[in-house]
């Protein structure tokens, strides 16, 4: 935990873990009643944690918030509130179960209080959980603010942030752990595997699973790349040798997707995700509407109608999808001209500088496909926004959906265009290599090193904190200085760009690598720098983000599956297209085409195949998973049986001794 505590209004120390910031005209009844409620009984629907006030920092000229509030909670709760979660801890008998308060002695780590059996990334999970769930019971409005309306089982976290009084809500580093996890991650450079379980602990499940596919995905490369090198090297100008290597391309793509998918399940299951129950969705923050009922939860919330939400869609948000796509197209055509005018002044003069220019615009293509991503995406993100989704998952799936086909046709149309209709293999291996190289270095230096340089030039009082921190290498920085240091970093948005580079860059290599062999190269070490650029981004330049706890990636595993199928097309249809293969159909084209589909066919059927093939899940893990069930359907029939052991929460009229008592009498 951190080095500090802070010192609640009852008197009860705690360690903060969770910092919100509120408006700094934020009025004060407004700010009496949040705090009575996070603080108020769980039977009284509060929110039963401990929070205080920041202080002034010290020896800050300019004004600063003084509404900025520690948030934390003594150990039982935050047991309690694991159980309520169903985070999976291991037992001591190595099986990973439901964390019950109860049985709390049964599981591995557990000693005395419980204090260090929870990350700290587990606890802010459960704090946030707890505020997230906070519900308005009788208030029509937020006090002072008559605007921010307020009906019962309404989340008030979600109300203040949408109304703008809620700034922000954080949770805080630990710096001892930070030092300890960065020296081990990025500040030695060295070969060996990622600590995946210390990120975990220190990040949550979400951000584990996608350094562990960045590692992955990596070390999937490294075949291709040591096939592809001789391929550079020796057969360079013979395209027939590289049939070969398009069969191998579509073996690789798909074993290493299925592999991958046991290798998340494995690290899920062990950091106790693959067996939780989905949580229940609650609207998004965001989400709008007129007020009713849902059936689900007998509560009263926004509805807003389907047939409005796919009008939007279908009529304004696709046609867009479809006029940027027809932009694209144009854009291309224009980098097409190019590429002829530089080709004739070369073939005019053909030296050393005008040979350089064939490369130019390529590159200028490079930036400008990277230009019209960003643009893209923040109209995307209106757009969904717009649409007006009732749940979070919702949202991010038509956000991807409009991201990935906008990106897929900007980056890859031109390539298609040059292999298919212009048959041109050397101008594509040229345009492969541009787009590739151009595009890792626009992304290294827009991930990591952009944000941290516009950070330190739009705020000089962090650059002076910053300088500060570092002068205490030896000793550690306040805790009122570490809150409001943290509280002025960017946000850190969530894996979405990071997933969606290596998706790209996965596309580059299934399929156009057997034309550019060394696109695996490159890859791998693109991916190499990625990982010190990503550990360092999220260790120094943004926030600590809340822990995800993931069971896999989700959406993204579709679409690098999606990805695969493609690349099998292209493939064969760069097979087809290859002198080899068009020696054995000099007269006929049509048997040619026949051929090909055939073959793709086949190979299509062979891939499904090895995806039934080859299990999701390891068989030992499915033991554990089936054993864990049936233990539990067995526990159910003996309370059936029992008729006893049932004991009901108390009402709001009766206050519990403690609150290992509140929690015990669950059982």
């Amino acid at each position: 935990m951190l080095q500090e505590s802070s010192v609640d209004s009852s008197g009860s120390r705690f360690a903060p873990l969770v910092v919100l910031e509120l408006a700094s005209d934020t009025k004060e009844e407004a700010i009496a009643w949040l705090l009575s409620r996070i603080r108020d009984w769980q039977q009284n629907g509060g929110a039963e944690l401990l929070v205080e006030q920041l202080g002034p920092g010290i020896g800050v000229e300019e004004k600063e918030n003084p509404n900025m509030f520690l948030v934390g909670a003594s150990m039982q709760r935050l047991l309690c509130g694991a159980e309520d979660l169903g985070l999976f801890k291991e037992c001591t008998d190595g099986s990973m179960r439901a964390f019950t308060f109860a049985s709390k002695h049964n599981f591995k780590d557990f000693k005395g209080d419980g204090d260090g059996f929870l990350s700290m990334a587990e606890c802010q999970y459960v704090i946030k959980h707890e505020l997230d769930t906070l519900r308005a019971k009788e208030e029509t409005n937020v006090p002072g603010y008559s605007h921010a309306k307020l009906y019962p089982g309404k989340s008030i976290i979600r109300r203040l942030l949408s109304k703008g009084i809620l700034i922000q809500m954080f949770p805080l580093h630990e710096n001892e752990e930070l030092k300890r996890l960065s020296f081990s991650w990025y500040k030695k450079v060295k070969v060996s595997l990622q600590p995946l379980d210390d990120i975990r602990h220190y990040y949550g499940e979400g951000q584990a699973l996608y350094f562990g596919f960045l590692e992955y995905f990596t070390f999937a490369l490294v075949p291709m790349a040591l096939i592809g090198v001789p391929y550079y090297l020796f057969d360079w100008e013979d395209y027939d040798k590289y049939v070969v290597f398009a069969v191998f391309n579509l073996i690789w793509c798909t074993v290493i997707l299925e592999l991958w998918k046991r290798r998340s399940a494995s690290l899920a299951y062990y950091w106790g995700t693959l067996c939780r129950k989905k949580a229940f969705e609650e609207p998004r923050p965001g989400f709008h509407g007129v007020l009713g009922h849902n059936p689900v939860t007998g509560r009263a919330e926004p509805i807003y109608p389907t047939s409005k939400r796919h009008l939007r869609v279908y009529l304004v948000s696709l046609p867009f999808v479809l006029l940027c796509l027809y932009l694209s197209l144009y854009i291309m055509m224009i980098y097409f001209q190019m590429e002829g005018w530089a080709l004739s002044i070369y073939d005019e003069n053909p030296t050393f500088w005008t040979h350089i220019l064939l490369f130019i615009p390529s590159i200028i293509y490079a930036v400008v496909i990277e230009a019209m991503n960003l643009i893209y995406r923040y109209a995307a993100e209106f757009l969904t926004e717009w649409e007006n989704h009732r749940l979070e998952s919702s949202y991010q799936n038509h956000l991807v959906l409009k991201v990935l086909v906008f990106n897929f046709f900007n980056c890859f149309a031109s390539l298609f265009y040059i292999a298919f209709v212009m048959q041109d293999m050397e101008l594509l291996r040229q345009s492969l290599a541009t787009l590739l190289i151009t595009s890792q270095i626009l992304n290294q230096f827009m991930e990591a090193f952009l944000p941290y340089w516009l950070q330190r030039r739009r705020n000089k009082k962090m650059i002076r904190k910053i300088q500060k921190r570092r002068l205490y290498e030896e000793k550690e920085l306040p805790l009122v200085e570490q809150v409001r240091l943290e509280a002025d970093m960017s946000t850190y948005l969530g894996t979405f760009d990071d997933y969606l580079e290596l998706f790209l860059l996965f596309g580059y290599v299934s399929l156009f690598s057997c034309v550019f062999p060394l696109a695996a190269v490159l890859v791998v070490l693109n991916n190499i720098t990625e990982v010190y650029s990503d550990a360092f981004k999220m260790c120094r330049v943004f926030k600590r983000p809340f822990a995800d706890p993931a069971a896999n990636i989700g959406v993204w595993q579709l679409a690098f599956e999606a990805m695969s199928v493609i690349a099998v097309v292209t493939n064969c249809a760069l097979i087809g297209m290859s002198p080899q293969v068009r020696s054995y159909f000099p007269e006929s084209e049509t048997q040619l085409i026949l051929c090909t589909v055939a073959a793709e066919h086949v190979l299509l059927g062979f891939k499904f195949i090895l995806t039934f093939l080859i299990q999701d899940v390891p068989k030992h893990i499915q033991d554990k998973l089936a054993r864990l069930e049936f233990e539990s359907l067995e526990a159910l029939k003996k309370k059936r049986q029992l008729h006893g052991g049932k004991c009901w929460k108390p009402r709001s009229s009766v206050r519990l001794s403690s609150e290992e008592d509140r929690c015990a009498c669950r059982y």
